[in-house]
């Protein structure tokens, strides 16, 4: 998946996740720009193979951001429904075969999210600048879909269903159980950034990557989708 800057304003991988120390509204316009650059390379047109006639592009990572700038919080002491902050390491979603390492993703330039490199199909990124995994608020988690020549690590993200169950494995040795509340996808000109990146009151994380049918003119799928899940049992 590559990110581009070319997406519209709403569309979930050209926004910026922003940190609770942004302000609310701000919050969920960053978040957004962020997940709309990531999609926008991912979801593998359904009727033709990727890579099919040479002309298709990179389409590996799925998060688009926003513009604003993000701080990581500091570290607290857990809750009972939170880790404190720490970088996650693992992915692992045993419904569809995930098991991939992490890469930190930022902002790039061009007030996108950078996707994942498209030379690694099992690779997931998360943006290093928000919400760690299993922290309080919104963890932003993005990965491709597929790239030129073969799926990648988020191809079968879509067959997730409620009360699906994934963890990521922390650097602090923990573990953040996940549960599966719902699985969306949205049309890029109808991205319900709000929803997707607003801060939660508890820890919470969106998996994200491309979807819908593939524009080969624009070079780019049409859709986002999202999973959204909740903190189940952190160890």
């Amino acid at each position: 998946m590559s990110v581009r800057s070319t997406d519209p304003p709403g569309s979930p991988w050209t926004a910026r996740a922003s940190r609770r120390v942004v302000p609310l509204l701000l919050w969920p316009l960053a978040l957004a720009m962020l997940v709309l650059s990531l999609v926008n390379s991912i979801a593998a047109p359904p009727a033709s193979p990727p890579g099919k006639d040479g002309d298709r592009a990179q389409s590996v990572a799925p998060v688009a951001g926003p513009s604003v700038s993000a701080k990581p919080s500091k570290a607290a002491k857990p809750s009972h429904s939170a880790l404190p902050r720490a970088a996650p390491t693992r992915l692992v979603i045993p419904q569809i075969g995930v098991d991939a390492p992490f890469t930190d993703l930022a902002i790039g330039s061009s007030g996108a999210l950078d996707a994942p490199p498209p030379n690694n199909a099992n690779l997931v990124g998360w943006f290093a600048a928000g919400v760690s995994p299993g922290e309080l608020g919104t963890s932003i988690i993005a990965g491709h879909v597929d790239t030129a020549t073969a799926p990648a690590v988020f191809a079968e993200l879509s067959e997730l269903k409620a009360g699906h169950r994934f963890e990521v494995r922390r650097a602090d040795g923990r573990t953040a159980r996940f549960v599966v509340d719902d699985v969306e996808s949205f049309h890029k000109s109808d991205f319900p950034n709000k929803r997707v990146y607003a801060d939660t009151p508890d820890a919470q994380v969106r998996l994200i990557t491309c979807s819908g049918s593939y524009d080969r003119k624009a070079k780019d799928y049409t859709e986002n989708l999202v999973v959204f899940a909740h903190l189940d049992a952190p160890k």
